[in-house]
């Protein structure tokens, strides 16, 4: 029965996983990067194939039809999602629009527009770990690049300016203000098809985000008067946030806000000491804020959907990075600046007035001023780190702990130990999954805030539903005689391989959603240094919970059969009410499932409990079918009649 049971959910977790395999989404991380590239390059170039609806470089405008061309093959070949459809709409759109030779300022916007929204969607690492070293630059860009694009960045030599298209000047300012530094990391990763650009992807990724960093100096020198701009106006650090920001910045995007002198300057100084913009305390809140200034603007345009999008990155790239850390020195100020962007998202939708929607945004601003404030380095105390350490660890690893000792126990009870290897390999298995997460998230893809609440929703519910099944199996047990009918039938031979896999699988969902969540809250507080306080809160939590368990272990061999089922059907059935909420809220945090408030209900994520009608009927639901299954359990089974 077990295994009739686990086999749909081993076939959802393997379509999950096999949906996410390493090769798979390395093909997808390449075709998206590529996607960009082209699509950089055609607004950067497209003015040099057309000017006043006339092709004036007809081998130029070629080009670009065929790069528009492989946009849009390449979008349509990506996995399905529910943007999908649009992304592949606007590259045919972009695709249409160089075909009838529209203005370049057009061509620019809709290629840019379409690249942001792209990594949008399929998020791939944005900017380098750490700063990068520009007189390391400087000596890779005379081995590899100075003999055609020329030692200062003035244009091809003489041996190369007959190429086809010859090489570029990075000197060049006009083509310079377009191209963003992670655009010129790009070209350098994977050259440009059909010109003599080849790629370097052979050189480590450092060195490839050092030579782009290089490059793009070389049309801005003013470091100087960059630096008086950065150190005396908040107003333009809070424009540059962090290094994701400053690589994927144009220098025309900042002119815009700044002013064509300004903006040079200030690209000539960051782009030469790129540790400024990773030197910055409120870094990711500001990126909060420029995310929802953003989305109010997208909100006056008319364009809801864009607003909503924006409003929501504010939340999940902007905010939720600092919450762990947030957390543990006011955990009333994290509710509250949560509330307020979830209030903020829920307006949008609504269609509130602009006026009251500038208020809210007012009103959030000013709680991420106190966020800000309450993570600054002074604001940090020895203790306050290890007690958010500690705390971390315990309240997420409880769950999953009370989980796996509950079928410890189980086991024991019915003289099964042979099957106690498959629920040790799954929590161990799913402990190492969560390293080898937490590994590939640092060093080889980016998981976005979108992707990490995904993962955790759908780990929610999926536990959800296992443990419902689990607590009205074992609430049915409950009862002396049916203990004793079921041993009578399972003692004669062992546990069956499907039912010992199904406690495999229990396992590892249950820990590794745990794990999940446990190390990106430690990453945040990893970033704040003190990692010896750190580590001194996490292993004193995992004294903790090791007491808790040898605790439960011990009592529950002095249960009678009867009241060990009870307690463990009950334990297990507040855990999936508590999953079912958590899985829900975290579906809604990503945007994918509505959220319609519920005034008056306080927010206690601890217990599952979120103020939205969705999580809250969730839960509702839950409980209904663990009454109903309960009930129905609990019920006597017919005797068999004795044997002749």
């Amino acid at each position: 029965m077990l295994a009739r049971f686990i086999r749909p959910f081993a076939i959802l977790l393997l379509l999950i996983l096999g949906s996410t395999t390493p090769a798979r989404a390395a093909t997808v991380a390449q075709e998206v990067q590529t996607s960009w590239r082209l699509l950089d390059y055609i607004g950067v170039d497209y003015r040099e194939a057309v000017a006043s609806g006339k092709v004036i470089n007809p081998l130029e405008y070629q080009e670009m039809k065929e790069f528009s061309a492989t946009v849009s093959a390449k979008l349509q070949a990506l996995p399905q999602t529910p943007e999908k459809p649009r992304l592949v709409a606007e590259a045919r759109e972009l695709e249409a629009a160089i075909g009838q030779k529209v203005e370049p300022a057009d061509i620019a916007r809709r290629a840019k527009s379409l690249a942001a929204r792209l990594l949008a969607v399929h998020p791939v690492p944005l900017a380098p770990s750490v700063a990068p070293d520009l007189s390391r630059g400087a000596a890779l860009y005379a081995e590899n690049c100075a003999s055609c694009h020329g030692a200062n960045g003035e244009g091809p030599q003489p041996a190369f300016a007959q190429l086809d298209p010859p090489p570029i000047a990075f000197a060049d300012r006009e083509r310079a203000r377009d191209r963003s530094v992670f655009g010129l990391y790009q070209v350098i990763t994977q050259g440009l098809e059909e010109t003599a650009m080849q790629s370097y992807a052979s050189l480590p990724e450092q060195d490839r985000w050092t030579l782009a960093f290089h490059a793009g100096t070389l049309a801005y020198r003013d470091a100087a008067a960059g630096e008086r701009i950065w150190r005396e106006d908040a107003a333009v650090r809070a424009l540059v946030p962090d290094l994701t920001a400053l690589v994927s910045a144009t220098p025309a995007e900042l002119e815009a806000k700044l002013g064509a002198e300004r903006a040079a300057a200030v690209v000539a100084y960051l782009r030469a000491n790129p540790g400024a913009a990773m030197g910055q305390g409120g870094g990711s809140l500001d990126l909060a804020r420029t995310k929802l200034r953003d989305s109010l603007e997208a909100y006056a345009r008319g364009d809801r959907s864009e607003a909503n999008r924006l409003a929501l990155s504010a939340y999940l790239d902007g905010f939720e990075p600092v919450e762990a850390v947030l957390q543990t020195r006011d955990g009333s100020l994290m509710l509250r600046v949560e509330q307020a962007m979830a209030g903020f998202r829920q307006a949008i939708l609504r269609g509130e007035a602009e006026a009251q929607l500038r208020q809210r945004l007012g009103a959030t601003e000013a709680l991420l001023d106190e966020a800000e404030a309450a993570l600054a380095p002074e604001a940090e105390t020895d203790i306050a780190t290890f007690l958010g350490a500690f705390a971390i660890l315990l309240r997420e690893g409880l769950e999953a702990l009370l989980v796996v000792v509950a079928m410890m126990a189980f086991l024991r009870k019915a003289d099964r130990n042979e099957a106690m290897p498959y629920v040790h390999g799954g929590w161990i298995a799913a402990l190492a999954a969560g390293i080898a997460t937490w590994f590939a998230a640092t060093y080889f893809i980016s998981i976005s805030g979108q992707s990490r609440e995904l993962a955790e929703g759908i780990g929610g519910l999926l536990a959800a539903l296992i443990l419902l099944w689990v607590g009205v199996w074992m609430h049915g047990k409950a009862q002396a005689d049916e203990w004793r009918r079921y041993i009578a039938e399972k003692m004669q031979g062992a546990l069956s391989r499907g039912s010992a896999w199904f406690l495999f699988g229990l396992a590892f969902i249950v820990v590794y959603r745990e794990a999940f969540e446990t190390i990106l809250f430690y990453a945040a507080l990893w970033t704040s240094g003190n990692g010896g306080t750190i580590l001194a809160g996490a292993l004193t939590a995992v004294v903790v919970l090791a007491v808790i368990a040898w605790a439960m272990l011990r009592l529950s061999r002095t249960l009678p059969i009867g009241q060990f089922f009870r307690y463990s059907a009950i334990l297990i059935a507040v855990l999936a009410v508590i999953l079912a909420g958590k899985g829900v809220g975290a579906l809604q945090e990503a945007g994918v499932v509505g959220s319609t408030i519920v005034p008056g209900v306080p927010r206690i994520s601890e217990i599952g409990l979120f103020p939205t009608l969705e999580a809250i009927g969730a839960q509702v639901l839950m409980i209904i079918a663990l009454i109903v299954g309960f009930r129905a359990a609990a019920r006597p089974r017919p005797q068999p009649a004795p044997a002749e």
